[in-house]
């Protein structure tokens, strides 16, 4: 492709919104235009890397039997009304106003579930593996960071179908491996986590995930090869020991603690021991959560334990009127309204504690978990911190912002279950289908390959996903014969040679052309110049390490096709 009228609009300034090096390289090298907040453009040379990416993940689905659909964006809602996604999706979901009961569809777990209903009569039929590459939907309050989280994207999804669990399994297992392959093929630097499944369901997920100060995601990684997202990490901290004897509940007066920290500063208590109290209203009814100290309340494992997203912390008001008592004198005794209470696990079987009295400036210390309250649900529920030990080996987490690029869940029925997809087993009993969905984002691949793949002049990209291999920049062509007609006969040769070729033949000054070489990111660069034809040589620079080396003029191609092959 020729540069004169190919078009990169390379910008030299970083636009003032552009915050993480991704958003930015993207924008200057010429890759997107915004259209609207969270709206990309893709312009050729981003393009190019785009179906490169495409196609690594078609050639990977295909290999282990996937079957490609192409499945509508606009979706009746009676259909995401069946399973409760329209709720439980909320404010995500686009809504379409001029026409009545369509929506835009964010994924298509229930259009899979739809048509194998239809289709899907007998076990002999199954197992299924079904995928598209499509443009999703999903109305982001906060778009930001460019590409990485956008309002309109493409995402890979694909479905499994199966008879059994055990089948699942080597569905799930097969999808797995896939993505692994699919990111080491991209040049992508991933681990992955164990994931809540969210609004999605199911019985397990794992996340692929890459370190990145531009994540959105939390998650908890250790040495020892212990990964999870944050939503569901938990670490190896044990509850605090019985105290013997266990001394008498004892109510005493804290006119001015509110707080943990007020009443770690003002009595001298060990933080550990002061269990915080926290009430939420799940589908309007209160519910009392006990935490050790300042332990924080992972809402995602409470959705878990409730079984429900609908839940949120009380207001003010209601705080009175269910325990007798405001914000910092709440406690698990004498409550003025009967409720559930769960405590997490750090609290299990403890003594010594002390806690709110539902009364206004007072609280109880002394208080046996065994002996004092009705107690009996104690789960996991607080978010890990960093340092603690973790379950593998006891080596300390670290708890690293990520990006998440993959995303798989074994859903099991909840769908097929919802839109009557049902198969006949062997004995000639109905069952519902079993499913699992496996999601990639294809802008994601892109944007985080850049954030793990840049220096201060530019991208710095591989051979499988660079929008061209060779960037052949002819230095002053109008000026030099010789350097147009050399530079014209390696562009003609490579690209009979099916080498994908960025011929830079514009009328530009030299250092615009070395920056805008370096900004792309072409892996090799061949310098065409007219001092250097003088002794009739030609200079190769590799990109990602800056090697600069000379070679013949009149030999070239071998020399070039063997350091196409030597670099990654």
């Amino acid at each position: 492709m020729r540069q004169n009228h190919y078009f990169i609009p390379t910008l030299r300034e970083v636009p003032n919104d552009a915050i993480i090096p991704s958003h930015r390289l993207m924008l200057r090298s010429g890759l997107v235009r915004p259209l609207a907040s969270g709206i990309f453009s893709f312009l050729p040379l981003g393009l190019r890397t785009y179906q490169k990416v495409v196609n690594i993940i078609r050639e990977e689905m295909n290999a282990i039997g996937a079957q490609e659909f192409l499945l509508p964006a606009l979706n009746p809602i009676e259909i995401w009304q069946q399973t409760g996604r329209v709720e439980a999706m909320g404010d995500v979901l686009f809504h379409i106003k001029n026409r009545d009961n369509l929506v835009l569809a964010p994924t298509h777990e229930e259009i899979i579930a739809y048509h194998a209903s239809q289709h899907i009569k007998s076990y002999k039929e199954l197992p299924q593996i079904w995928y598209q590459i499509q443009t999703k939907f999903r109305n982001e309050p906060r778009p930001k960071s460019g590409v990485l989280r956008g309002r309109q994207f493409t995402m890979k999804d694909a479905y499994s179908l199966d008879s059994s669990v055990e089948g699942l399994d080597v569905s799930y297992d097969l999808h797995y491996k896939a993505y692994c392959r699919i990111f080491e093929r991209c040049g992508l630097k991933f681990f992955v986590v164990t994931a809540s499944s969210g609004a999605m369901g199911g019985r397990q997920s794992q996340e692929f995930m890459l370190e990145s100060d531009a994540g959105e995601d939390t998650v908890a990684v250790a040495d020892d090869g212990y990964a999870a997202n944050s939503e569901v990490a938990t670490s190896a901290l044990v509850p605090l020991p019985r105290l013997e004897p266990s001394l008498a509940i004892e109510k005493f007066p804290t006119p001015t603690a509110k707080t943990i920290d007020d009443l770690v500063e003002q009595f001298g208590f060990d933080e550990r021991i002061c269990a915080k109290s926290v009430v939420y209203i799940a589908e309007d009814t209160p519910i009392l959560i006990l935490m050790r100290g300042n332990d924080q309340l992972n809402e995602t494992k409470l959705s878990s334990i409730l079984g429900t997203t609908i839940f949120r912390p009380a207001e003010p008001h209601e705080l009175l009127e269910y325990t007798g008592a405001n914000a910092g004198s709440i406690g698990p005794i004498n409550l003025k309204t009967k409720m559930r209470i769960i405590a997490d696990n750090l609290l299990l079987d403890c003594n010594g504690l002390v806690s709110g009295a539902n009364e206004d400036g007072y609280h109880f210390k002394n208080i046996d978990f065994r002996r004092d309250c009705n107690i009996s649900e104690f789960y996991d529920l607080r978010t890990v911190v960093d340092g603690e030990p973790s379950i593998v080996s006891g080596e300390p987490l670290r708890i690293v912002k990520a990006i998440e690029i993959g995303h798989i869940f074994k859903l099991g029925t909840k769908y097929s279950e919802a839109l009557d997809a049902k198969f006949l087993d062997s004995e000639g009993k109905e069952k519902p289908i079993i499913m699992g969905s496996y999601g990639i984002g294809v802008e994601r691949i892109i944007a985080s390959y850049i954030e793990q793949n840049y220096d201060e002049k530019g991208i710095i990209w591989n051979k499988s996903i660079a929008p061209f291999h060779i960037h052949i920049l002819s230095m002053a062509p109008n000026k030099f014969e010789n350097v147009r007609q050399i530079a014209d006969k390696i562009y003609n040769d490579l690209t009979e040679n099916n080498i994908e070729v960025l011929y830079d033949d514009r009328d530009e000054a030299t250092g615009v052309k070395f920056n805008d070489a370096d900004l792309i990111g072409i892996p090799i660069q061949i310098i065409v110049g007219n001092k250097g034809l003088q002794e009739n040589k030609l200079e190769i620079k590799i990109r990602r390490t800056g090697e600069r080396i000379t070679i013949s003029a009149d030999n070239y191609m071998k020399d070039i096709i063997e350091l196409l092959n030597k670099i990654n």
